[in-house]
């Protein structure tokens, strides 16, 4: 498994997002100049985000983002399947994978064992624990 730039941007504009709540909606414009992003690839991942349930938004010259729960209440694993989709390492283990040759496959179980490894460990941090250090 490998995370894209989508998914690191993804994690990044809610790290940002959580560093510089003041209770205001903060602007795309602000989020994408702060993070190095382009407006546009921001517009994409913020959408992502927003479609997940995971921000608050406004229109007009106050409008912009900003989360909709704390810190602690998002995990790194709900950020990165949001904007990468399953984060199995290999197609068979994905939601939707079909697997032919999964009951006398020998390896089987090590991937099911490395994609059980990768999710609790992005299950088990928190915005806020990335935030901490």
């Amino acid at each position: 498994m490998k995370v894209s730039t989508k998914g690191r941007y993804a994690l990044r504009i809610m790290i940002d997002l959580a560093l510089n709540d003041n209770g205001k909606f903060i602007s795309l414009k602000e989020i994408a100049k702060r993070n190095g992003i382009s407006v546009k690839y921001s517009e994409q991942i913020i959408s992502m985000l927003n479609k997940a349930g995971y921000l608050e938004t406004a229109r007009g010259n106050n409008g912009g983002y900003k989360l909709n729960r704390k810190p602690e209440e998002y995990s790194v694993g709900d950020i990165l399947r949001a904007s990468e989709g399953d984060l199995a390492p290999i197609t068979c283990l994905e939601e939707d994978g079909q697997c032919s040759k999964k009951g006398d496959c020998i390896t089987f179980s090590f991937w099911e064992g490395l994609d059980r490894a990768i999710n609790d460990y992005v299950d088990s941090k928190s915005l806020a624990d990335v935030i901490k250090g």
